[in-house]
């Protein structure tokens, strides 16, 4: 449901304002609450201002602290252009620029307000999904991810996240305090492989599963909506990887990222948020100039992004478990934001192969992009980590990151 709340001038009478309102909501063919000017409930719904008439601008300047009491979301202005609405509402507008404010103005044939109110609705709900959540960075960054820096403020500001920090300590101890014998077989774990698995891994899944069990005790503990870990410390202090927890965790709807890349985690987050998918966090591995075609790898893909998936060891140590995924052919997105998420990088393309080359981490992907993106990757990339994400939903990511 919509809400509507009005804005008008105390100068026009009311009468003839009150009937003007329902000829022009009624047009526009949605369904609506019309609130008036009792704004207790903004932000409830998606919430829309009528600016009724002209000689409002003061009114809202005043309203709009408790409008941001109320709500995060963007100050949707809706106008019919009569009696001065709309030179009042590009007034308004102009004012919450200036302050720093997101906001837009509606107005138009019924069926472009229509039209924006849809879209504008897929992304408040996505923004909604992530307001007040919680995502876990435990330990630190990886000491090589040296661009990757994030500011707390403003993901908070412009996606309403938090941080939490947590000591890998914690995890380490809840790990100590887990047994093996919770995994009855690897095949609990999952994997399709037909041949065996070489005996390292397979000696490596019990403590994988054990690794599984104690981030969901802290996903529990912190109330997390996602986490990021420091794994490549695993590889010395328990001898395995986080490549098999990460991987399920996503699939059951918890972001869960690598090498503690905080600004990956949150464009996991976000990609979540719009496609009910993590994505696949990689590396690109190479790139034809020629084609636009870019390799991406990593050791641990979402399980419900994949027709198939085997277990492998980890490629850069042979330490543990790794995941080798098959991510079905097809459009794909391809996405970061910055950890200031003042830049964004958004580009659709078509996953064109899978590839399972010795010399990469253990899911590899091809996927073709517009030319331009070629000297994105290689002039002006954010960071080395980017997310896969399925379908082109590229127009959703610009829109709620344009707000």
């Amino acid at each position: 449901m919509i809400s509507i709340f009005t804005l008008t001038s105390p100068l026009h009478d009311k009468a003839a304002v009150d009937a003007a309102t329902k000829e022009f909501l009624d047009s526009l063919g949605f369904e609506y609450s019309l609130k008036g000017e009792e704004y207790e409930d903004y932000g409830t719904d998606l919430s829309l201002i009528y600016v009724r008439t002209g000689g409002t601008e003061g009114l809202f300047k005043e309203l709009l602290p408790t409008l941001q009491g109320y709500s995060r979301q963007p100050i949707l202005l809706l106008t019919s252009g009569k009696s001065n609405s709309l030179a009042a509402s590009m007034e308004i507008l102009s004012y919450l620029r200036q302050q720093g404010v997101r906001g837009e103005i509606l107005h138009g044939d019924p069926d472009y307000i229509r039209t924006r109110l849809e879209s504008i609705g897929t992304v408040e709900s996505a923004r909604r999904s992530m307001e007040y959540t919680t995502l876990g960075v435990i330990g630190q960054p990886s000491d090589w991810l040296i661009a990757s820096e994030v500011d707390r403020e403003a993901l908070f500001d412009r996606l309403g996240i938090n941080l939490q920090y947590i000591p890998m300590e914690e995890l380490l101890d809840g790990y100590s305090s887990l047994k093996d014998d919770i995994v009855e077989s690897w095949r609990e774990v999952g994997g399709e492989s037909s041949t065996p698995l070489p005996a390292p891994v397979k000696q490596a899944v019990p403590g994988a599963w054990r690794l599984y069990k104690a981030l969901k005790t802290l996903v529990a503990d912190y109330g997390l909506s996602g986490l990021t870990i420091r794994c490549f410390d695993l590889l010395t202090s328990v001898r395995n990887t986080g490549c098999v927890a990460l991987a399920r965790l996503n699939s059951e709807g918890i972001v869960a990222g690598c090498e503690g890349d905080i600004p990956t985690m949150v464009s996991m987050m976000i990609g979540r948020a719009v496609t009910g998918v993590s994505g696949f966090q990689a590396n690109p591995s190479g790139i034809d100039t020629r084609t636009g075609e870019v390799s991406f790898a990593h050791c641990t893909v979402p399980l419900d992004m994949v027709s198939e998936y085997g277990l492998d060891s980890h490629f850069e140590s042979g330490i543990g478990v790794g995941v080798r995924g098959h991510i079905p052919e097809g459009p794909v997105t391809v996405f970061k934001v910055s950890g200031d998420v003042s830049r964004r990088f958004v580009r659709e393309g078509e996953l064109v192969r899978n590839e399972a080359r010795t010399d990469r981490c253990r899911t590899q992907i091809v996927v073709k992009l517009p030319p331009e993106a070629v000297s994105y990757f290689l002039n002006d990339p954010i960071g080395n980590h980017h997310v896969i994400l399925p379908g082109h939903v590229g127009a959703v990511l610009n829109s709620l990151l344009s707000f």
